[in-house]
């Protein structure tokens, strides 16, 4: 069995995220979602809006059929995906440079694979709480 793994915030949840998971079991049999902690996010960033909780968010997420396990993570670094047990690594388009050079160059070194996936047009998190804080 294969085991894929995608890593993100996941607060203000849309069909964005739900098309991303959709992807990530075309690649593999078993998604793994790790998820960020809502206390180390603000411990960076105290102005951060978080909706939901940390429990709160991966109980949402424990629910979507498309989802095997769900974990906790503090930052995405090599020494956190390091820990888990997965094959195939799913980033956005958009994940480039820095720590994320640093993650693909770690899998392609250790046997795990990479995959690009893209983002749903139109729809990502930072707009909906835009959106909500004009009203």
């Amino acid at each position: 069995m294969s085991k894929i793994l995608t890593f993100g915030v996941y607060d203000y949840f849309h069909i964005g995220h739900l098309r991303l998971f959709k992807q990530c079991k075309e690649y593999a049999d078993y998604l793994i979602v790790a998820v960020q902690d809502g206390d180390y996010i603000l411990k960076y960033k105290p102005d951060a809006k978080i909706l939901y909780t940390t429990i709160e968010r991966v109980e949402i997420l424990n629910s979507i059929k498309e989802i095997n396990e769900v974990i906790v993570y503090d930052t995405v670094s090599v020494d956190t995906i390091k820990k888990i047990d997965f094959d195939i690594l799913a980033l956005g388009e958009d994940h480039k440079g820095g720590r994320f050079d640093e993650i693909e160059n770690w899998c392609n070194n250790n046997n795990k694979k990479v995959v690009r996936l893209k983002r749903t047009p139109g729809i990502c998190s930072s707009s909906i709480k835009s959106e909500l804080s004009k009203k």
